[in-house]
């Protein structure tokens, strides 16, 4: 107990270290929340309504086979799926 000259510049010093690493953090984690929004927002838009926000009529069917519908079918059983 000898050394008390340094006791409060540490603690300063540790403290500061927390709280910046709590607002980065916290910065960090709203950004990415906001991004991931706007591109969802942006997702929806464009499917709904295609022909304003760059899309086309067909980029609301991407993905769909008229052939096909309902689930999907397995085409190996489950045991053989993993000796492959």
């Amino acid at each position: 107990m000898s050394k008390l000259s340094g006791l409060f510049t540490n603690w300063g010093e540790a403290y500061g270290r927390l709280v910046e690493t709590y607002v980065d953090g916290t910065w960090w984690t709203v950004g990415d929340y906001l991004e991931n929004v706007g591109k969802g927002t942006k997702r929806l838009l464009v499917n709904a309504y295609p022909f304003l926000y760059g899309g086309s009529s067909s980029s609301l069917f991407k993905g769909s086979s008229p052939k096909v519908g309902g689930v999907a079918m397995p085409t190996k059983e489950i045991e053989t799926r993993f000796k492959d």
